[in-house]
């Protein structure tokens, strides 16, 4: 029923039938990635998903992984331009997915806000929606709350979980890793959504608004820095199964930076020297570290600076890896090989979020802008 202007809950600051409405805006968005084993549509306290086609498998094992956008949602709420946020949401959750080698299966989404503005929750969760049938994973349920008092009217946070299925035998990681593998390094789109705390530090020092155009761009400040997240699953499903043995691991490079994550998808006692003179940092990581006032170099554990994935594979099978993911139009090139034996002389990052694996380090100097 909808609130009336006596409703006690309505004077306390939420509004129920603007929640009503915000779900009948997103519901065609959502259904789209509703294949024949999502049951129940939109509006459950649960989703439903029919799990028969776990029977195909050996051993399936269920990978999960929870996260949401940070920071990145200020400057959404600076421009109030709500579309993009949902594909950066369904990168940083979904694509955490497929670094064990696991197809998602579905996500649920929580969205937390001062006020339900229903256009603005339906932007935020159509783009989810379409960042979930890029990646073949159904949007099977998610939640709205409204928190007056604690947040601002134009405030909201979002996050949001998935699962997926991989078999047993089929898992990455770093025990299949070996010496002489080849590290590849796959494109990012910008910063994706990791480090914009300092990106946000770093605007506001300078005095640019949001709405500011940048010139070095060709477009504002805000929907320069709203550049959706790439999102890695499909083209690296396709890879896994096109190579299948010949892919070790993978790895998402987002808070940590370059050589943290890195590491994490490394055996004990390998190392990897990560050459930065093989890329050249994008115009965007450019422009803000001269803003700041930051060497690159100094900002290698916060942003990707150009990095999106790494890929750990079979030295037999890197061309051929390198060029289907060009083919999926994902620009990719060779930053290392895998060590095993005695370790250079230098200092290595090792023992990144809790996991004793590898030791990585940066060499050398990124190409200059512009150059081949």
């Amino acid at each position: 029923m909808a609130s009336s202007p006596t409703d006690p809950y309505t004077q306390a600051g939420v509004d129920t039938a603007a929640g009503d409405l915000a779900v009948e805006l997103m519901k065609s968005a959502v259904r789209r990635t509703h294949g024949p084993e999502v049951l129940g549509g939109v509006g459950g306290f649960a989703g439903l998903f029919d799990a028969s086609a776990l029977l195909g498998y050996t051993k399936p094992l269920l990978a999960t992984s929870t996260d949401g956008v940070g920071t990145k949602v200020a400057i959404a709420q600076a421009i109030d331009k709500h579309d993009t946020i949902g594909q950066d949401l369904v990168g940083m959750v979904v694509d955490d997915i497929v670094v064990v080698g696991a197809k998602p299966l579905f996500m649920t989404d929580y969205i937390a806000c001062g006020k339900v503005v229903p256009e603005r929750i339906a932007d935020i969760v159509r783009g989810i929606a379409d960042g979930c049938a890029a990646t073949g994973t159904a949007l099977v349920g998610g939640e709205t709350a409204e928190h007056p008092g604690l947040l601002g009217i134009d405030d909201y946070d979002v996050a949001g979980a998935a699962t997926g299925i991989v078999e047993s035998a089929g898992v990455l990681g770093a025990e299949r890793v070996r010496d002489g593998d080849v590290v590849l390094a796959l494109a990012s789109s910008g910063p994706h959504s990791n480090g914009y705390s300092l990106v946000r530090h770093i605007v506001t020092g300078a005095g640019i608004g949001y709405g500011d155009h940048a010139a070095e761009f060709g477009r504002t400040w805000g929907e320069q820095l709203l550049e959706p997240t790439r999102l890695y699953t499909t083209p690296l499903l396709r890879l896994i199964e096109q190579l299948g043995d010949g892919i070790h691991s993978l790895s998402h490079v987002t808070g940590g930076g370059i050589a943290a994550n890195l590491a994490r998808v490394l055996p004990k006692g390998s190392w990897v020297d990560v050459d930065r003179s093989t890329w050249s940092p994008s115009p965007v990581f450019r422009v803000l570290a001269d803003l700041g006032g930051l060497e690159l170099e100094r900002t290698e554990g916060t942003w990707n600076l150009g990095v999106g994935f790494f890929a750990v594979v079979a030295s037999d099978v890197a061309d051929a890896a390198t060029a289907a993911l060009r083919a999926e139009g994902i620009d990719t090139w060779q930053v290392g090989v895998v060590g095993t034996g005695a370790r250079p002389a230098g200092d290595y990052e090792q023992g990144a979020k809790g996991v004793d694996g590898g030791a990585v380090r940066l060499i050398g100097a990124y190409r200059e802008a512009g150059a081949n």
